[in-house]
């Protein structure tokens, strides 16, 4: 398994950019196979490391070093927008070199929104069917943590749009769930963010299979016809009968969105030859995505669902329109240039009487709402733990109080999930449990 991509390895000089669980991993592997092979880490946080054969680039002009290595291994997450690479330097990440290099069948999931529930139901189908397979990317698992237990295996890859954008192959089955505005920060506009995502297709062949939404007019985003693959498009609305038998058969998949999810999967699976049996076990077993329209519990009446995995407007509105019974809404965090115009007349038109308002885009929001006149309670928080107790005063018992934020957690939290758990310990502590 490991031949080809520790031949490619082997004669360059590496340097690991970002030193998070991905930089780690890769770090891992390179030792493992390469204990005294010289390397070098780059990372805008300090270092600790006891290792004679590694150079460390850290501070804010960590970037500087790029062009003096041959391969640099790129975690996900930091921006290159602006950087100037040498012709010399090849700009690579573990998703790159696992496509290029590993043997196994790979499935690759990505997508604005409904990636994480669509590999995950993807995995709970094979597994029903039989399938030895690993779950792994995006997800949570560095691609070279499952190397050596890939043999025989089909690997369901979640693939992000920072994975994605110097990947150079393309998995055998890909989907592309859709694509909406996200990560501007990262990207020179919209257009750089599609183009990364498009990546997981551009190097299909036409024995290869590109499953992606009906509704998403690919047309505008790239030129159809160069795809070589064979193009499957899924709709919500979908004729085929045993599909939708499918989008009501398990209580963690609510929603038009999660009826897409689930027949993207399912197509998956009839691509591979999966018979429909195994299809509606596997989903039938999926337990859910923590932090994805995840009920927290019932307190003083209240229904609380932690959505904090929920970073644009349309997934918002998309678990509102779900759960149908939104008294309170709970959003705000990151402002990274989205366009929130339609939001505020989503909010407008939506049944939420409430909305609490976290900084620093739940402000801006709120206050274009208040301007707007449409009649909504507008409360600005300025943290967690006063818009946990503003949903407990406002929300009438029997209805649901939703945090779902339509923005990034990193300007008050390390990650969305640490956002989401001190949603939970509030929601529970401030109801008396």
């Amino acid at each position: 398994m490991y031949r080809l991509l520790n031949e490619y390895l082997a004669d360059k000089s590496i340097l690991i950019l970002g030193f998070g669980r991905e930089g780690r991993s890769s770090y891992s592997y390179i030792r493992k196979f390469f204990p005294k092979k010289k390397l070098g880490i780059a990372d805008k946080n300090s270092i600790s490391l006891d290792d004679a054969n590694v150079e460390l680039h850290c501070g804010e002009d960590y970037l500087a070093c790029i062009n003096d290595y041959d391969l640099v291994l790129k975690s996900p997450g930091i921006p290159f927008v602006g950087i100037e690479v040498a012709p010399g330097t090849e700009i690579t990440c573990q998703v790159d070199l696992f496509i290029r290099f590993i043997t196994c069948q790979k499935v690759g999931v990505t997508g604005t929104k409904g990636k994480t529930t669509t590999s995950s139901l993807i995995f709970e189908i094979l597994k029903a069917a039989g399938i030895a397979a690993c779950l792994i990317g995006n997800i949570g698992v560095p691609v070279f943590d499952s190397i050596g237990d890939i043999a025989g295996k089909t690997a369901v890859i979640e693939l992000s749009s920072h994975q994605l954008e110097f990947t150079r192959k393309s998995p055998h089955i890909a989907v592309l769930t859709n694509v909406y505005e996200e990560h501007l920060d990262h990207y020179d506009g919209f257009s750089g963010y599609v183009n990364a995502k498009l990546n997981i297709v551009k190097n299909q062949t036409e024995d290869d299979y590109f499953i992606c939404n009906a509704e998403t007019e690919l047309e505008d985003f790239c030129d159809v016809s160069a795809i070589k693959s064979k193009i499957i498009k899924v709709s919500a609305d979908e004729d085929d009968v045993f599909l939708r038998s499918l989008a009501g058969i398990n209580d963690r998949l609510k929603g038009r969105h999660n009826a897409h999810n689930v027949f993207f999967a399912a197509t998956v699976a009839r691509c591979m030859g999966i018979e429909d049996k195994y299809i509606r076990q596997g989903i039938e077993n999926f337990k859910g995505i923590r932090h994805r329209m995840e009920p927290v519990g019932t307190f003083k009446g209240i229904s609380f669902y932690n959505d904090c995995i929920a970073t644009i407007p349309k997934a918002v509105i998309s678990a509102v329109e779900a759960l149908k019974n939104v008294d309170t809404l709970i959003f705000g965090g990151l402002d990274r240039g989205i366009d929130y115009s339609d939001f505020v007349k989503d909010l407008c038109s939506c049944p939420v009487k409430n909305l609490v308002c976290l900084p620093d885009t739940g402000h801006r929001i709120g206050k274009a709402v208040s301007d707007s006149g449409c009649g909504k309670n507008v409360v600005m928080a300025e943290d967690m733990e006063e818009a946990v107790k503003s949903a407990y005063e406002l929300t009438a018992p029997g209805s649901i109080c939703l945090l779902s934020p339509a923005a990034a957690s990193y300007n008050r939290y390390r990650d969305f999930e640490e956002k989401g758990e001190h949603y939970i310990s509030l929601v529970k502590q401030l109801g008396g449990n």
